[in-house]
């Protein structure tokens, strides 16, 4: 979670779960860690953790089990096509170019900053 963030903790928890299920790292029938471990390990209020799980729920992305509490759901077999999971990039973009706006960076040393941490992380994906 981003810490100083304007969104509300519920939504950025929603978020990310939306992004793991749309890149296939949360696959149809897996079992989601309970709202008192999210909570704990997040250190927030278990409520805000329960708040995310109903939204994601509302949306079909996560349903309850009796006696297994909330997996993936199964319409979620397939990662989101790439269209979509861009879509889910976007708010975390804006808010970056904000940023660079207000640092007075130029677009072309923004592209490039975030190129060079793309390919610094799919280096430690290899």
């Amino acid at each position: 979670m981003a810490t100083g963030s304007a969104e509300p903790i519920y939504r950025q928890l929603s978020d990310q779960v939306r992004r793991l299920v749309a890149g296939g790292q949360l696959r149809a029938g897996d079992e989601m860690p309970s709202v008192r471990d999210v909570a704990q390990s997040l250190a927030v209020n278990p409520m805000t953790v329960s708040k995310a799980y109903s939204l994601l729920e509302a949306e079909g992305a996560l349903e309850r089990r009796r006696g297994l509490g909330m997996v993936v759901a199964a319409q979620h077999k397939r990662a989101a096509a790439l269209a979509d999971r861009a879509l889910l990039l976007r708010p975390t973009l804006e808010r970056a170019a904000q940023e660079a706006r207000q640092l007075e960076l130029s677009s072309a040393r923004a592209v490039a900053l975030f190129d060079q941490i793309l390919r610094e992380g799919k280096g430690n994906d290899e």
